[in-house]
């Protein structure tokens, strides 16, 4: 938890200072890219405050109404930041991007930009593109940063769970918190990369049209990220299971253990970030005293929480 924590942070800070710059940039270049780079960062900036609400929120103490605590809140919330992410900066980006694309800019000359009677744009001594180079390449160097940081989270996960790469990850990992902050930066950085080259081939071709189309493919490439965070995001919600070969494991340990005949039933689920209910049906040998089942019980919960440190909770019925 405290590593997501801090993925978050590190996010949280990249992007709020991704933000100020592109918005200057914007001001006073009129850059479509830049505009829709500017939706991308402030919507990243305000999901990140999502994601710590949500860490915040979801460490609360169990209650009568909770009786498995508030884990669940994280993937609420991790579905939210998704949401926000197709609908404001992916859907913005591509319309401003439409928009640009369509009503293009008149041989190859940047917009005026006014904002409360000031132009901005002629208040800019130097060329605007070196401008937007600049903060552009700025906010690769911040999002590197966050993207390192989110990146060897995830990797410590896949090394801990034995995961073969990004994909399974993506589709096993519980740490949503986590996996959203990685998504956005790995957007982030890409969408940063369209941009400098798109603003590039609009001042080297003198034509804005560049510009224009980088602004669509950045708000594109956020709304399918957007999709497929909100689709992982609706497995954790609905309840979802350990992976099978994990569960395999659990069972046989529990089949295995001395005076177990037979395991009726067997169900786990995520009730919360790296956080596993855990509950069997297992007939015991009619022959063992009610003390005896009682120890075996506690020695199959403990076995299971150190076969796999997600098991939180476990509940065994026994049957004789």
């Amino acid at each position: 938890m405290a590593g997501s924590r801090s993925v978050v942070v590190a996010a949280l800070i990249a992007n709020g200072a991704i933000a100020v710059l592109k918005f200057f940039g914007f001001l006073l270049t009129g850059s479509p890219s830049m505009l829709s780079e500017t939706y991308h960062s402030v919507s990243d900036t305000g999901n990140q405050v999502f994601l710590l609400v949500g860490i915040r929120y979801s460490n609360r103490e169990a209650s009568r109404a909770h009786p498995f605590g508030y884990g669940k809140a994280q993937f609420f919330y991790s579905f939210l930041v998704s949401v926000l992410l197709f609908g404001i900066a992916g859907w913005e980006s591509l319309k401003h991007g439409y928009e640009a694309v369509m009503h293009p800019a008149h041989g190859g000359e940047r917009a005026d930009v006014i904002l409360a009677g000031v132009n901005f744009t002629d208040l800019v001594p130097v060329d605007p593109f070196w401008i937007n180079v600049t903060v552009l390449v700025g906010a690769i160097a911040f999002e590197s940063y966050a993207f390192a940081k989110a990146r060897a989270e995830l990797n410590q996960q896949m090394e801990t769970y034995g995961w073969s790469g990004i994909r399974e990850a993506f589709s096993k990992t519980s740490d949503v918190t986590t996996l959203t902050a990685f998504t956005e930066d790995t957007i982030a950085l890409s969408g940063a990369g369209i941009a400098l080259v798109g603003i590039s081939l609009a001042r080297y071709l003198d034509m804005p049209v560049f510009d224009a189309v980088a602004s669509l493919a950045i708000g594109a490439l956020l709304m399918g990220f957007a999709v497929a965070l909100a689709w992982e995001n609706k497995r954790l919600i609905l309840g979802e299971s350990l992976p099978a070969d994990v569960e395999a494991t659990l069972r046989s340990a529990i089949a295995e253990h001395e005076g177990v005949v037979h395991i009726d039933g067997f169900r786990t689920v995520y009730v919360g970030p790296e956080n596993v209910l855990v509950t069997a049906d297992v007939s015991f040998d009619g022959g063992a005293e009610t003390t005896d089942i009682d120890e075996d019980i506690t020695q199959i919960e403990s076995k299971l929480r150190d076969i796999d440190d997600r098991v939180r909770i476990v509940y065994i019925e026994p049957e004789v």
